[in-house]
């Protein structure tokens, strides 16, 4: 069925390569859109300065003149040109947005500083303040990097013994029911008794948001296995670590991999609370640092470093799962 739905998906997108006649009609849209959102960004005057104004308006009317251009010769781009036909009404969308966003702020302070931030006005904080975002952002991935791979590993040897042993599960699947719905920030007390350093305590907590959901999806996956699989394996000389090795942890992929996107989501919602536990540099320590002086727009900027950095490494591992569950198309 999902392979039917993206066929005609597919046959919709190329469908409507095949009528672009001349001129790409939401190309030409989103150059007006965007353009209109440069036009009041220069054209009105700001009720209170923020800066990077012009800037800001080169970078939108550049946009539209990209736009503009591609509405000529998107038919000829091939598949790049049927991404770009796929995602036009939110082009559009976007630079609506951007203007609907400058005038409710910046222009007539409908939604007024400090507490709201016109685009040009997050812009003017990477512009000023992008240094030390920089060294943030580095200082965030090695946290999370630490915090989420410790998580994962240890919640996926977890979930495989849950998943397989009846003993261990009998003692193991309370406890996690236990701990599980307990929120991970609920223990920052304990870890801060456990860890000597509040850099471990961080650690600590984004392993535990990352850990749980991959022990509790991987035991399913295991446990959800057919028998007959085991009973064939058995008969054919297997041994137990050949079976968890080549049938359990193969057939239990997908519940993993259901895992690790829960445990990505839950470990960048701790992070913000783990790097105030006393860090210098992070972008929860920006953030906390900028609520405190009411730099509202710098914590916008920081929210929004974060939500990409979110959605570009869900991107990577739904590349990552594609790859490795490809043999599973149509057998299961």
């Amino acid at each position: 069925m999902t392979d039917a739905i993206q066929a005609a998906g597919d046959d919709a997108v190329v469908g409507n390569v095949a009528a672009v006649n001349g001129l790409w009609r939401d190309g030409l849209l989103a150059a007006a859109a965007w353009l209109a959102a440069a036009l009041v960004t220069i054209g009105l005057p700001d009720v209170v300065p923020w800066g990077s104004v012009s800037l800001f308006a080169w970078i939108t009317a550049g946009v539209a003149a990209i736009f503009l251009t591609l509405s000529v010769i998107v038919h000829r781009l091939g598949r790049a040109g049927e991404v770009l036909i796929h995602y036009g009404p939110w082009v559009i969308v976007v630079g609506i947005w951007l203007a609907v966003w400058e005038l409710t702020t910046a222009k007539f302070g409908w939604l007024p500083k400090p507490f709201f931030s016109p685009p040009h006005g997050l812009l003017n904080v990477y512009v000023t303040d992008g240094s030390r975002l920089l060294i943030c952002i580095g200082y965030t991935l090695r946290l999370w990097a630490l915090g989420f791979l410790s998580g994962i590993v240890v919640g996926y040897g977890v979930g495989v013994a849950l998943g397989w042993s009846r003993r261990f599960s009998y003692w193991g699947m309370p406890l996690l029911k236990l701990i599980g719905p307990v929120p991970a920030t609920a223990w920052i007390p304990c870890t801060f008794y456990f860890f000597p350093t509040t850099f471990g305590a961080s650690i600590f907590i984004v392993a535990l948001a990352s850990g749980i959901p991959v022990a509790i999806l991987t035991a399913s996956g295991v446990g959800s296995v057919n028998r007959a699989y085991y009973d064939v394996g058995r008969i054919l000389g297997a041994d137990s670590r050949y079976l968890i090795r080549r049938v359990a942890i193969p057939s239990a992929m997908p519940h993993v991999f259901v895992g690790l996107f829960m445990a990505l989501y839950y470990s960048f919602a701790v992070l913000v609370v783990a790097e105030m536990l006393g860090a210098k540099y992070g972008l929860g320590w920006y953030i906390q640092f900028q609520t405190a002086y009411s730099g509202y727009a710098n914590v916008y900027a920081a929210l929004l470093i974060m939500a990409l950095l979110c959605a570009g490494i869900i991107r990577l591992l739904f590349v990552v799962r594609d790859r490795l569950l490809n043999w599973q198309e149509g057998f299961i």
